[in-house]
């Protein structure tokens, strides 16, 4: 059975989001649980879950935590932390991977100091998976481990982020974009216009500029920015998915009269927040990294917490750390490593 490691104590609402995820997990996933933190803590309330005890969920005791306010550099100072715990777990191959929805930086930085990077990947990239209205998601990559990037880090990305929406996404041939302020080749600024031909010559089904409008549009598969771009789309996107869904909640509850009506329209909206709910996508998987790693949302909710769950399993199923280490090394040769530095 596929194990996977969940920090338990990360989140703004650990660890009780972190354990009712696993147990739906370890109940519908087929997969083995192991809950790192707080071992009374943990255990107070796996108790609250009835049938918790028969089911492939353990706890491995981590004493202390890495909170949302501590500096990127607690990773190293609190060596038996539950992030770092978990990692370790992953590196020492009792866990095929590790989820936390705890600090994001803390999180890469263990991640890659802990389980160290996938050869030939000069920087670990989060890629993030966004609705769009064709119905298939859309991969954005990175939203948000490396605020400066080189040209070579971006087609490092495009590599990654490719293997993602093939493997996981099942997409079959994958179109690539990369994320500037027009479609023309000279739109962009110095990174993109320097990334442009670089990613034309890999073999990819590279598409060109795209636009932040295209995100939603489901006409490119796979967009490549760096992290600060990246994550700023990302947050405008959630803040965007928020006011819509209250907007369209106070209309419907203002003008629905007829109560056959207000049913139809209830099921409409519902599904409506299914398909842009973040928790339906689990996490953000960092990519480069040796091991699995899934990055979540500081509030994920338990629905999050076992999609997350099921992202790790997929990845390490998949074997995606393997084929981006053997797609970087026979599809793009020493051009990117030296385009990188």
């Amino acid at each position: 059975m596929l194990t996977i490691a969940v920090d338990a104590m990360g989140g703004d609402h650990a660890p009780k989001s972190e354990v009712e995820g696993a147990v739906r997990a370890a109940r519908t996933l087929g997969v083995k649980v192991l809950l790192v933190g707080q071992q009374d803590v943990v255990r107070r309330e796996l108790a609250e879950h009835d049938g918790a005890h028969s089911l492939p969920i353990e706890i491995v005791h981590a004493k202390e935590v890495i909170t949302m306010k501590d500096s990127v550099d607690a990773f190293r100072t609190k060596r038996d932390s539950s992030m770092r715990v978990a990692a370790r777990l992953v590196r020492e191959g009792v866990a095929a991977g590790f989820v936390s929805a705890g600090n994001t930086g803390a999180v890469m930085a263990t991640a890659k100091l802990v389980q160290g990077l996938v050869k030939g990947v000069e920087r670990p990239a989060l890629a993030g998976v966004l609705p769009t209205v064709e119905g298939s998601p859309v991969v954005v990559i990175d939203v948000g481990a490396n605020v400066n990037c080189s040209p070579g880090m971006l087609a490092q990305f495009a590599v990654m982020g490719e293997i993602y929406s093939r493997i996981i996404l099942r997409r079959p041939k994958p179109r690539v974009g990369i994320l500037s302020i027009g479609e023309e080749d000279h739109k962009g600024n110095e990174l993109t216009r320097a990334a442009m031909p670089l990613l034309r010559s890999l073999n990819l089904n590279f598409i060109g500029n795209v636009e932040g409008r295209d995100i939603y549009t489901g006409q490119v598969d796979v967009i490549v920015c760096d992290g600060f771009v990246g994550n700023v789309a990302l947050k405008v996107s959630e803040g965007l998915v928020e006011m819509v869904k209250h907007l369209l909640h106070e209309s419907l509850e203002a003008t629905i009269t007829r109560k056959i009506g207000y049913v139809l329209s209830k099921t409409a909206f519902s599904d409506f927040k299914k398909r842009v709910d973040y928790s339906e996508y689990g996490g953000a998987p960092l990519l480069g990294v040796r091991g699995v790693c899934i990055i979540c949302h500081g509030r994920s909710n338990a629905n999050a917490m076992k999609n997350a769950i099921r992202v790790a399993a997929e990845f390490s199923q998949g074997r995606i750390n393997q084929q981006i280490e053997d797609e970087l090394r026979l599809s793009t040769g020493d051009k990117i490593a030296i385009q990188a530095h």
